[in-house]
């Protein structure tokens, strides 16, 4: 973890940083694209991890609410937080159309508004490994999670189609700053382990992947330019430097080397870790 100098010292920068994660997730309509991983991840970490009814369950970086919703419809008292308030208009929404009830928070995962030993399980699905100190975010997950509680995260790996396609563009960025780690380190066990060290976290490792289904790669692109807000604003800038084209090139061919429809159509499974940390 940083120390308290160089966190004092970097506090416009994270400060401005996390300005511009929340106008890049508020892009797009990421109602749309939540909807591509609300079955097999969401499901996956449950049946992993278990919550009943009475248990409370933090949902961190909860988007439109895929875990957090499950997790009150299986009975738990819920709290989903996101840092962007506009997804949690549309989590809210999917609460009345469920029928559940969860406490919407605006909020960072790196600084969790929290008491310490909290919640009997502690979740995010594809979402905490996009804020940019890791360490800080393992830290907060450890601290507001029970004794005997379990925290369960599904993450991108680095080889998958999503930690492919990150790389990708990150190669047409401005490098980030030096307190900010890449999303995919996320799904690599090693890093994980690392992130926990001292916390007292026993975790385990289980994978999987989630399907993709398109009419064709340019669908895809067509899908993700309008509705993913990181690609969004990535095509917002790179065309203005007339270099989405060449960037966008590098996303189709991927495409194409993952897919593994014969009849035209695009499909691919991308694969994601499911870490399974459990305080003692």
């Amino acid at each position: 973890m940083s120390s308290p100098t160089e966190q004092g010292t970097g506090d416009a920068g994270i400060a401005q940083l996390k300005q511009t994660h929340r106008v890049t997730w508020a892009a797009g309509e990421y109602a749309k694209v939540a909807e591509l991983v609300d079955d097999v991840p969401p499901r996956h970490l449950l049946d992993l991890v278990g919550v009943a009814p009475g248990q409370e369950v933090l949902d961190v970086a909860t988007g439109t609410g895929n875990v957090a919703l499950r997790a009150a419809r299986a009975g738990a008292g819920v709290t989903g937080l996101d840092l962007a308030p506009e997804l949690l208009d549309a989590a809210r929404r999917r609460a009345a159309e469920w029928g559940v009830t969860v406490e919407w928070v605006p909020g960072d995962a790196e600084d969790l508004p929290m008491g310490d030993n909290r919640f009997d399980r502690v979740l995010s699905v594809l979402g905490v490994q996009f804020a940019p100190r890791h360490e800080v975010v393992a830290g907060e997950l450890a601290r507001v999670c029970k004794p005997g509680g379990v925290i369960g995260l599904i993450n991108w790996t680095p080889d998958s189609q999503v930690g492919r396609m990150l790389r990708i563009i990150g190669g047409y960025m401005p490098a980030p700053p030096p307190f900010a780690s890449p999303p995919p380190k996320w799904g690599d066990e090693d890093h994980v382990r690392g992130l926990f060290t001292g916390t007292g976290i026993e975790l385990e490792f289980h994978y999987g992947t989630n399907p993709f289904r398109f009419p064709s790669a340019e669908d895809y692109m067509a899908f993700f330019e309008d509705y993913y807000g990181p690609m969004v604003k990535v095509r917002e800038r790179l065309s203005a430097e007339d270099r989405w084209g060449d960037c966008r090139d590098e996303i189709i061919d991927l495409l194409e080397e993952v897919n593994t429809a014969t009849d035209g159509t695009l499909r691919f499974e991308a694969e994601y870790v499911a870490v399974v940390g459990r305080k003692p």
